[in-house]
C-alpha cells in the first residue's frame, strides 16, 4: 500500500497534512476534557445536597431509633422521625438526580466538542488520503514492466489538456503508435505525477 508520493514536495504535504490532524484531534480532545471538567463543577451542589441529605436521614433514623426505646411513648414519638428521615432521603435522592444529569450533559459536550471539532479538518483531509491511497497503490500495482509504462501514456493522451501534451509532441498518438519510447516515457511520466509516482528506469 502507498502512504505517500514519491514527489518531495507532495509528500511533504502529506505528512505535513497527517501530522496537523494528529495534533488537530489532540487540541479538540484536550478542549472536550476542559469542557467536561467544567461542566462537571456544576455537580458539585447537587452532590452536596445528596451527601448532606443521605447523612442527615441517618442522624434522623439513629434519633429515632433512640426515641423508639422509652417505655410506653417510644414508638408513638418516633414516628415522625421516619417521616423526617424519609425526607431527607428523597433531598439526598433529587441531589443524586441533579448530578447525574449534569454528568450525562458534561459527557455529551465532551463528546460532541471533540468530535465536531476534529471532523471539521478530517472530513475535508482524510477522503483526500484516502483517495491518493487508493489511486496510487492501484497505479503501482501498473508498472512493473516496460508495457505498463505505455499504458499510462495512453491514459494521458486521454486525460492530459491538449496544450500539456503540445509540449510533448505535436503528434503523440502517432508517437504512441510508433513506439517512440522517449515520448511515451513523457506522456506516462504526466500521468504517474498526477498519481503522485515517478516513473521506474525502463528495463532493456
Amino acid at each position: 500500500m502507498v502512504w505517500y508520493s514519491d514527489l518531495p514536495a507532495r509528500r511533504g504535504r502529506q505528512i505535513l497534512g497527517d501530522a496537523w490532524l494528529v495534533a488537530w484531534s489532540a487540541l479538540w480532545i484536550w478542549a472536550a476534557f476542559r469542557v467536561h471538567d467544567l461542566v462537571m463543577n456544576l455537580a458539585g451542589p447537587g452532590l452536596e445536597v445528596a451527601e448532606r441529605g443521605a447523612d442527615l436521614a441517618e442522624s434522623i433514623d439513629a434519633a429515632g431509633d433512640t426515641v423508639a426505646g422509652i417505655p410506653l411513648v417510644g414508638e408513638a414519638v418516633a414516628a415522625p422521625f421516619g417521616q423526617m428521615s424519609d425526607a431527607a432521603m428523597a433531598l439526598s435522592e433529587a441531589g443524586q438526580t441533579a448530578a447525574d444529569a449534569v454528568s450525562v450533559l458534561a459527557r455529551f459536550l465532551a463528546i460532541a466538542l471533540a468530535v465536531l471539532g476534529i471532523m471539521s479538518f478530517a472530513v475535508v483531509w482524510v477522503p483526500i488520503r484516502v483517495i491518493f491511497i487508493r489511486r496510487a497503490t492501484a497505479a503501482r500495482r501498473f508498472i512493473d514492466a516496460n508495457e505498463d509504462l505505455d499504458l499510462f501514456a495512453l491514459r494521458a493522451m486521454a486525460r492530459q489538456p491538449l496544450h500539456v501534451l503540445a509540449r510533448i509532441s505535436h503528434d503523440p498518438a502517432g508517437a504512441w503508435r510508433r513506439g517512440d519510447q522517449q515520448v511515451i516515457d513523457a506522456l506516462a511520466a504526466l500521468e504517474l505525477h498526477d498519481e503522485g509516482l515517478r516513473p521506474p528506469a525502463r528495463t532493456p
